[in-house]
């Protein structure tokens, strides 16, 4: 069995190897990605963020084109963006229909020219897809074995038609599969991982580095995964929750804003894995989330391994007093 030392040697040596690759890589200005849900009224700012990624749109009933969720809401943000980048984010968990669109060279380019129109139509400053995932059928969505090529097709047709004067993006597992990354790489602008929801309690669900109490994938070896599949440093944003995974009386999915009202629980720091969980009388896991000082963590982090930035799922989770959102713009944006 590993000890602590053994563990903390081995994310010793994969930051390294990250700094290699990372460090070395153009430094850009830094970016704060936040995805904004549709049935959100609030408006959002640049004081905090950078980009907002709209969610979402989905692909439509006849596999050629886009439905966007509340749309007069997305055309009142772009209308008050000011300097604020905002992408419209096409997919979600559950959200199908990629796979038939992708597969049929004719729905590609008729879904990829709508991407063009909601552009234009919305004030959009790009596209942000967010198939969950390309041939896995796990979100009860269809899939093929030739997804992920027609993927590639899919992002070639989305850039093509929207111009390369707009952003192109994505999101992606935590653990790099499901999407050829150096195919797509030259065409992209940068890719958001999601790492959050690796584990339930009683582990953790957005663990920075592996620990005892981890049991899945990490930030670390998230982003070590990513570069491998071929994509550079500088177009990696890593993704963090605003909300955290309970078991026994707390919900499975808890915004940070009810976390902080739980009582008759003990709040407990994991030191090697960076991250915050909360304890029950006997002693157990029973809820792993984020919180300021976890996320000052990752922004060091990012900043060490020469990343482009952070995202965070979602905006209006947060409590009161913004405590995450200016943890991250703090971190990343030195505000």
């Amino acid at each position: 069995m590993f000890t602590t030392f053994d563990k903390d040697m081995k994310n010793l040596i994969i930051s390294l190897l990250l700094m290699l690759f990372g460090i070395m890589s153009v430094q850009a200005e830094k970016i704060v990605v936040a995805y904004l849900t549709s049935g959100s009224n609030e408006m959002p700012t640049e004081e905090y963020v950078t980009h907002i990624n709209y969610a979402f749109g989905q692909v439509n009933a006849t596999f050629d084109g886009i439905t966007v969720d509340r749309p007069e809401n997305l055309k009142k943000i772009t209308s008050q963006k000011g300097e604020l980048k905002v992408l419209l984010s096409i997919g979600g968990w559950t959200s199908g229909g990629f796979s038939e669109m992708a597969a049929s060279t004719e729905r590609r380019l008729s879904f990829a020219k709508d991407c063009k129109r909601v552009v234009d139509e919305f004030n959009l400053d790009g596209i942000d897809i967010d198939w969950e995932y390309p041939t896995s059928s796990a979100a009860g969505i269809s899939s093929s074995p030739d997804d992920t090529d027609n993927y590639t097709l899919l992002m070639n047709d989305i850039r093509n038609a929207i111009g390369g004067d707009k952003l192109l993006t994505l999101a992606s597992i935590a653990s790099a599969k499901y999407i050829d990354f150096k195919a797509i790489e030259p065409i992209i602008d940068f890719v958001n991982l999601m790492v959050y929801d690796v584990a339930r309690p009683p582990y953790h669900h957005a663990p920075l580095y592996k620990s005892d109490m981890t049991n899945s994938v990490t930030c670390q070896e998230a982003v070590a995964l990513h570069m491998e599949a071929g994509l550079p440093a500088d177009k990696i944003v890593l993704g963090m929750p605003f909300y955290g995974h309970g078991i026994g009386n707390i919900t499975d999915f808890i915004d940070y804003k009810d976390i902080i009202n739980l009582t008759g629980y003990t709040q407990m720091r994991d030191d090697v894995a960076k991250v915050p969980y909360l304890i029950n009388a006997e002693g157990k896991l029973v809820c792993t989330y984020e919180d300021a000082e976890s996320i000052a963590e990752k922004c060091r982090f990012i900043h060490d391994n020469g990343l482009k930035g952070a995202m965070y799922w979602d905006y209006c989770i947060d409590d009161a007093k913004y405590t995450l959102r200016k943890a991250v713009a703090k971190g990343i944006l030195n505000k």
